[in-house]
């Protein structure tokens, strides 16, 4: 399980460690801060395309400086992206994605907000996004969004005026929000929506817009810039010490899958948006000009106002709790508001507070972090009051079942310790991302609960809620059911509680192929949900293929234990490709998933379900050339792929890049982003070409032209340029029909590129030395042809080539062609040697 170094990072309101799961509990300055927040009445929503496209300077600083509600809606969860931390990508990356936005909110202080849409991949134009998402539901989505969260501004991150300039999902997001701006006050769309959320129509709508957009600084400095407003988004925040710059860059450097570690910068800093709809303020510094932000915006709330603006003046840092009468005057007041919105978030807000001064800890740990339908849980239940005040418990109530009395008076610091069980349900459902427990399509994911749209996880089922009294008011609080332990490095662990299946199998391999027609032993392993599992195991497989034997029982004693059972497949003699599925047979029910647990210290731990499925492939494949060297770049499964067809892989490290070392190989192949990520490799640059020289072959996988560690790339002049071919299945044209790389040891023809996923490649060369022969011409549906996605070049005695098609996506997704290609690509410079062999026999 990877695991990243333990990341301390502060967020404005509370500081805690990267366990995410770990309760808040904010100091007196952090407590001030939120009383602040709670006596503002204004919100923000910031809309853009993916995880990482959101502009984090400006979150923090309407959150922390404004002290606005703030939130993110990210159209996407990130799934088409690369991710540099592990081997996960689509649908777990985008679960990483979504817990890394969820890390950076707690940072910056936001909040964070989906539609179903899914990240297909890159996008060249809007109107293919569109087409490929389903344009309506995703604006009903925005729609929804606004409709929810009621902003009082909104701030696109992305210009919807310039389709075609960038990511059409980009200008997507912005198009939708333009959109969805007029609409939601519209009762007649999405009626559905109108009847649970109302309508809503924001004051302004912006462009978060810079010089960049203007193509540089100095026509920017030219520009109108009438309909702009700026703020300093330096600002510095004595109460905890850090600039809004740097909770910015703490709260960007959560996107760690993506690379996206920030530094942390200081002193004044200049932030623009532009207006798109609504009227501009006269005063460019201040853009909630115009609209009530004190608690007269709501009716009843003058009185509110003044007992709670009274308290933020008269706050006493050294005893938090002495604003706990008055908290509780307010509380009580919120709770009759007619205005619903604002009354739901308030009296959150002025609970937590009321909580937060009180020195209140409470908590629900069960003694595993999973259970299964039908299991007897045992809780662990910790009370603590750690202020003067009059606080009793009176009731707790577990899962929304009905309450149990329970007379208890927190006497100040003296921890109160309960025992107590409960039985989930037979029929109850397990534990998963929402959006990924029916199949989806392209473009969209399904969500059968139409209540959990927009939210960013699956809402917690299992809580407890504490019915307290404190000084004669009722108030509850509810906490979810965790799991906690104790690692001797870390200290105290959390995990979430979650429900899992009581059976659940897998193949590690999700892609097996066979090069030949000899059968494979497969191992399939077994998970135990629950103690004393029996059962049998069959594999669904397709047809032309065999599986030996037809089924294996299994008996596993204790939760959480793993049994290994051996299969063995039997291939076709011809071609062919299939998926095999292992069904676990437990009493009268049926499993067919695989329970996938990812560990990062950046996010909490995530329990995850999907279909237990691997896709075997007989390949009609001939390779030349046994010996591999793979330099590691930013994360893909060249190894293991290319174990998968026979050859024997040694990674290696750049330190032990040598002659002596490459002399063993016939050849290296360099990781996805090598020279954006890996410093060392520049150094060892001649090195490698010496062994092209002398022999052997190269090949280097696709890189940025962004942040590149070395210019020197090949041997040869090449340049790298932003070219890719999105469409999967564009046409490819053979330039060289005739070339070694396209015909031994295998044919290559137009029919290798059928079947290949989310793209063909990206980053092409654009530029070259004749040294290079290109070997293949795509383009993307009204461009011209990109004919740099395969270069090669003669070196010496060996050849080099650089690649950009994307058989990092195709060899996980077992692609037929792209393993054939690669094997040339490996073999070529091999015929001859193979000639004089078979002479010499």
């Amino acid at each position: 399980m990877r695991k990243l170094l333990l990341y301390l990072f502060i967020s404005f309101f509370t500081i805690t460690s990267t366990q995410a799961q770990q309760p808040k509990k904010p100091n007196a300055s952090e407590i001030f801060e939120s009383l602040k927040k709670l006596n503002f009445l204004g919100s923000v929503l910031y809309v853009a395309a993916h995880p990482d496209d959101e502009n984090t300077r400006l979150i923090s600083y309407m959150a922390n400086h404004v002290k606005a509600r703030t939130a993110y809606l990210s159209l996407t969860r990130g799934d088409g992206g690369q991710n540099l931390i592990g081997p996960e990508i689509r649908e777990l990356l985008g679960v990483i994605r979504t817990q890394e936005l969820l890390a950076a909110r707690r940072t910056d202080g936001g909040e964070q907000r989906f539609t179903r849409a899914n990240d297909f991949g890159y996008s060249k134009h809007p109107d293919e996004t569109l087409a490929i998402w389903n344009k309506e539901e995703v604006l009903s989505d925005v729609v929804l969004a606004i409709r929810q969260f009621k902003p009082d501004i909104i701030i696109n991150r992305f210009d919807h005026r310039s389709p075609g300039t960038t990511h059409g999902h980009h200008t997507s997001s912005a198009m939708l929000s333009v959109e969805a701006f007029d609409l939601a006050n519209n009762p007649s769309i999405y009626p559905e929506q109108v009847k649970k959320h109302g309508t809503w129509q924001p004051n302004r709508e912006f462009f978060n817009t810079s010089w960049w957009f203007y193509g540089s600084q100095e026509k920017f400095d030219k520009a109108d810039k009438s309909k702009l407003l700026n703020f300093d988004i330096g600002t510095y925040y004595a109460s905890n010490g850090l600039s809004n710059t740097e909770i910015a860059s703490l709260s960007r450097s959560q996107h760690k899958s993506q690379g996206f570690g920030n530094t942390g910068t200081r002193g004044s800093q200049q932030e623009y948006i532009e207006l798109i709809k609504g009227e501009i303020p006269k005063d460019k510094n201040n853009i909630f000009e115009g609209i009530d932000t004190t608690w007269n915006r709501v009716s009843g709330g003058n009185a509110i106002g003044n007992i709670l603006y009274q308290v933020e003046k008269d706050f006493d840092f050294t005893n938090p709790s002495a604003s706990i009468p008055e908290l509780l005057k307010a509380y009580q007041r919120i709770e009759k508001l007619e205005d619903n919105h604002w009354k739901q978030i308030k009296s959150e807000e002025i609970k937590n507070l009321i909580y937060n001064c009180a020195g209140l800890y409470l908590e629900a740990a069960a003694e595993n972090n999973h259970a299964t339908a039908n299991e007897t849980v045992h809780l662990n239940i910790e009370l603590i009051n750690r202020a003067s005040e009059n606080v009793q418990l009176k009731t707790l109530q577990i899962n929304n079942e009905t309450p149990l009395l329970e007379e208890k008076t927190l006497v100040k610091n003296e921890k109160i310790g309960l025992k107590k069980s409960f039985s989930v349900k037979k029929d109850q459902e397990p534990t998963t991302p929402y959006w990924l427990t029916k199949k989806g399509t392209l473009g969209m994911y399904q969500v059968n609960d139409k209540s959990w749209i927009g939210k960013p996880e699956t809402p917690r089922y299992f809580n407890v809620t504490f019915g307290l009294n404190i000084q004669g008011i009722a108030i509850s609080y509810t906490k979810p059911i965790i799991y906690k332990t104790n690692d001797p490095v870390k200290g105290e662990v959390y995990k979430p509680f979650e429900i899992i299946t009581e059976a659940s199998a897998k193949i590690a391999e999700k892609v097996i192929i066979f090069e030949n027609d000899k059968p494979k032993e497969i191992p399939v392993l077994v998970k135990a949900g629950r103690d004393n599992l029996e059962g049998f195991v069959e594999i669904a497989y397709p047809n032309g293929w065999s599986v030996f034997p037809e089924k294996q029982k299994f008996a596993i004693a204790n939760k959480g234990q793993e049994q290994t059972l051996i299969f063995t497949i039997i291939p076709p003699k011809n071609q062919s490709e299939g998926l095999i599925t292992p069904m676990v047979h437990v009493a009268d029910k049926t499993y067919t998933k695989e329970l996938i647990e990812m560990e990062y210290d950046h996010i909490p731990f995530q329990t995850v379900l999907l279909p237990s499925e691997s896709k075997i492939v007989r390949l009609d494949i001939q390779k030349k050339g046994e010996n591999i060297a793979y330099i590691e770049g930013a994360g893909d499964v060249i190894p293991e792929s290319l174990q998968q067809i026979g050859y024997n892989v040694v990674t290696i490290k750049p330190e032990d890049i040598n002659t002596e070392t490459l002399s063993k190989f016939d050849a290296v192949v360099v990781g996805i982003r090598a020279y954006n990520t890996v410093e060392a490799l520049k150094f060892k640059q001649q090195i490698l070409f010496d062994f092209v020289a002398n022999g052997g072959n190269m090949i280097v996988q696709y890189n940025t032209n962004r942040r590149l560690k070395t210019e020197q790339l090949a041997p040869y002049s090449l340049t790298l340029s932003r070219d890719r071919v999105t469409d999967e299945n564009a046409k490819v044209t053979l330039l060289k029909p005739e070339h070694e790389l396209l015909n031994f040891p295998n044919k290559i023809t137009e029919k290798d590129f059928e079947g290949w996923t989310q793209e063909r490649g990206l980053y092409f060369p654009d530029k070259w030395s004749k040294e290079f022969t290109p070997i293949l011409s795509m383009h993307d549906k009204g461009e011209s042809a990109k004919k740099g996605s395969l270069l090669v070049a003669k070196h010496g005695k060996g050849y080099y080539i650089y690649t950009g098609l994307s058989f990092f996506r195709e060899f996980p997704a077992g692609v037929s062609g792209a393993y054939r290609l690669f094997a040339n690509m490996l073999s070529i410079g091999k015929e001859n040697i193979h000639a004089v062999n078979t002479i010499k026999n």
